[in-house]
């Protein structure tokens, strides 16, 4: 199994603090958000290579960062060759970006890089095989406003997902999807299908709908937090949050 990390944004909303670093690498209590989800990957055994994709402007901040790493499962750095936000590829772009580039041809999963989550990879892993099927992760969030912000789901009784709002007026349901997911090898080819179809592709979760139309996606229930620092305040508050820990 690989694991892509999206970090090709340029994270605007959090400027000043990532108009010369990239978000992942801000810290959080004195780790950086990048470390912290290593430490996660470093976990789960079945996760043999990570794929860091960049933009062109922070690439040599990755690179750096992963010459400092000792140990641990191998990692590439990829840039997407974007240098704007104007030009940027989009998160389910950057994902077909490192198929190709590398020509991954194994059980892949995506994180975002700006993400934070109280749950272990190795179990989420764990449903998956169980599944024998593309799977996404949910966890339950009674804000109606956040709700409002995210992708919501539901699901039967196996936890099949059986109906996807992105951001809606009026959630179906309080099961919250994050951008983390895991795809089968055979999945990866329709990544293009959809792209080249016209999908959108800048939200992560933009290619789930598309997916749940051709082929059975299953939603691995978490418990506790997750954490998505997208502006100032949400990581100020992460920050303040994984500080008191």
């Amino acid at each position: 199994m690989q694991c892509v990390i999206l970090a090709a944004g340029y994270a605007t909303r959090l400027y000043p603090l990532t108009k010369d670093r990239p978000k992942p690498l801000l810290p959080v209590a004195g780790v950086s958000i990048l470390d912290r989800l290593m430490k996660k990957i470093d976990r789960t055994p079945a996760i043999e290579h990570v794929v860091i994709v960049s933009n062109e402007r922070f690439i040599g901040h990755f690179s750096a960062w992963r010459n400092s790493l000792a140990g641990g499962a191998a990692v590439t750095v990829l840039s997407d060759g974007t240098s704007s936000n104007e030009d940027r590829l989009g998160a389910v772009g950057d994902i077909r970006f490192a198929v190709r580039e590398l020509g991954i041809d194994d059980d892949l999963l995506v994180l975002a890089g700006d993400n934070l989550f109280d749950f272990e990879l190795a179990d989420f892993v764990s449903f998956f095989r169980r599944k024998e099927a593309d799977c996404i992760t949910c966890h339950r969030l009674l804000d109606r406003s956040r709700l409002q912000r995210t992708g919501v789901i539901e699901v039967d009784q196996t936890w099949q997902v059986t109906g996807f709002q992105e951001k809606p007026e009026a959630p179906r349901s309080d099961l919250a999807v994050p951008p983390f997911y895991l795809y089968r090898r055979k999945t990866l080819s329709l990544i293009s299908e959809y792209l080249d179809a016209g999908g959108a592709g800048d939200a992560p979760g933009s290619f789930i709908p598309w997916l749940l139309e051709n082929k059975p996606v299953f939603a691995y229930f978490f418990e506790g937090e997750r954490y998505d620092i997208g502006n100032l305040e949400s990581y100020r508050e992460a920050d303040r949050l994984f500080a008191s820990r």
